[in-house]
């Protein structure tokens, strides 16, 4: 079987995927080699790393042939690295990986840019700028042995950035952030080495290549579920999925600003992408056969994820808690496996990491005007700050999804393609929308109306370089609601591209999925199609 997930794609000779790697690698040594107490040096350093790595990412986005399914500027031969293990450096990026990437690159240079740290600016941006190097290498990596590395790179900046730089309790939220993924993480490692044996065992040949891999199908029906329980397990926490998101939670309230909107804008967004690359690419069958189950693990995020934001009393926790409900709508969307659905779960990452990251930068900012995040101490700050209120109010209608913006289009395709397959789980799931309006706006009207008093009477308004910052996520967030064709037009050859795939390899579909998997004609209907490895 020749998959056009494998197909070449854009061919050019300036290596960009692999320059995501190292700009920021490089850029975090560059901090640590200088010398300590020039922060404005450090600073610097750190926005040429993150802004280059952007433009890089830009530059990606250009190149990128809308039309290709497969994936691009791989390069004609990967580079081998371990010969004797078949580990090689081998980059490629999709429709799927496309727009997390660009993502990335927009949100570290504001990240960066949005947020000095009150102390040891130094180690702060030397870590900052390495996430940003582990974060590329996981979604545009072909070779599980890195995927593994790179997943794992993550966990250790954003460790320091929560207990080093953190609020209250930040060495406990850092801990238990670590603890609760690198357990997901063990996991995930002995099921990469057994797909990786198995494959052997069954071709003779030792590769850590995802392509050859997915496409070769080397081990049974059985060992296949197996090995999606480990590393659906690494990506349920990731995500997270209830019952293992209670690190989320704890690690955004105590998490710097940056750190939040990093965690929430692309860190999330590793164990989602997960599900999608390694999960339905990887195991189909097993992806599908465990369908239901994580189609009611997203749903209970939702419903949880909703009501638990709408009992917050610290306005970051309840920003938090609603990661947990849009995430359940996007693993929704990927385990619904239509067109639409997944379509809509690709595009959903990208808004959820607008408007979440858009949210922390707002709720960091006014906790430093006013030294508090409890809801029932704000009030009135409209009256003060109307800029402040009228930005918030964009972002909090995007989060809802309101026609028009950016969320609406996401939820929409999600709920439209999961409700033909799933009608009865779509509908609770779709509850969801209902309550994430009531928690955003019940929140929006303590906090900004109402009498001003006290110390909210003395609140600044938004300032021109935290305008400039917001700026970009803003335009996005409108422009994307209003026409989001140029995203849609470059995902949807890669999600019909990975239907086949999953069609290719799965005998028996279980009704309804069977009847809504329809891939486009151009992806062909020979009659053996079906049959398998």
């Amino acid at each position: 079987m020749s998959s056009l997930l494998a197909a070449g794609g854009a061919s050019v000779t300036f290596p960009a995927l692999s320059t995501l790697i190292v700009i920021p690698a490089l850029g975090a040594l560059a901090i640590a080699i200088t010398p300590a107490g020039r922060s404005e040096v450090h600073r610097l350093l750190a926005v040429l790393a993150t802004v280059m790595t952007g433009a890089v990412s830009l530059w990606v986005l250009l190149v990128f042939e809308k039309s290709e399914p497969g994936f691009q500027l791989r390069g004609e031969e990967p580079t081998t690295w371990v010969d004797s293990l078949g580990i090689t450096w081998d980059l490629g990026i999709d429709g799927i990986s496309l727009f997390l990437v660009v993502l990335s690159g927009l949100l570290f240079p504001l990240a960066v840019l949005g947020v000095q740290p009150e102390h040891d600016a130094k180690p702060y941006y030397a870590w900052l700028v390495l996430l940003e190097a582990g974060i590329m290498g996981v979604f545009v990596t072909l070779d599980l042995f890195f995927f593994f590395v790179f997943f794992e790179i993550v966990l250790v900046p954003m460790y320091f950035l929560i207990g080093a730089w953190g609020h209250g309790n930040r060495v406990y939220a850092a801990t238990k952030f670590f603890l609760y993924t690198m357990f997901g993480s063990a996991l995930m490692l002995v099921g990469i080495l057994a797909v990786v044996f198995l494959h052997q065992d069954a071709t003779g040949v030792l590769t850590f290549d995802i392509v050859e891999l997915a496409e070769g199908q080397s081990w049974g029906v059985e060992a296949g579920r197996w090995m999606f329980v480990t590393f659906a397990l690494a990506f349920s926490v990731k995500v997270p999925l209830v019952p293992v998101h209670t690190w989320l939670p704890d690690a955004h309230t105590e998490a710097p600003t940056a750190g939040s909107v990093i965690l929430a804008g692309v860190m999330l967004k590793l164990g989602t992408y997960g599900f999608l690359r390694f999960g339905l690419y990887l195991f189909p069958e097993a992806s599908v056969w465990f369908a239901p189950v994580m189609l009611v693990l997203g749903t209970v995020g939702i419903i949880y994820g909703a009501i638990a934001a709408t009992m917050q009393k610290d306005l970051k926790r309840l920003v938090a808690y609603s990661s947990v409900a849009h995430l359940g709508f996007i693993v929704l969307g990927t385990f619904a496996i239509t067109t639409e659905a997944l379509t809509g779960s690709v595009m959903q990452m990208v808004n959820h990491g607008l408007s979440t990251g858009a949210l922390f930068f707002l709720v960091g900012w006014l906790y430093e005007r006013r030294h508090t995040r409890e809801i029932a101490a704000l009030g009135g700050l409209q009256k003060v700050a109307p800029v402040f209120a009228a930005a918030f109010t964009l972002v909090m209608l995007s989060s809802i999804g309101l026609p028009g913006l950016n969320g609406f289009v996401g939820e929409f395709l999600i709920l439209l393609g999961a409700f033909v397959a799933y009608p009865v789980i779509t509908a609770v799931a779709a509850t969801g929308v209902i309550l994430a309006a009531l928690y955003l706006l019940w929140a929006y009207q303590r906090v900004f109306h109402g009498p001003v008093e006290g110390d909210n009477a003395e609140m600044n308004d938004l300032t021109l370089g935290e305008g400039l910052v917001l700026l970009p996520m803003l335009a996005l967030i409108v422009f994307l609601g209003v026409y989001p064709k140029p995203m849609l037009e470059r995902i949807e050859p890669a999600v019909d591209a990975l239907i086949v795939h999953v069609e290719e390899n799965v005998d028996d579909w279980s009704e309804p999925t069977a009847d809504v998997i329809e891939p486009a004609d151009d992806h062909g209907e020979d009659d053996d199609q079906g049959e398998g490895e």
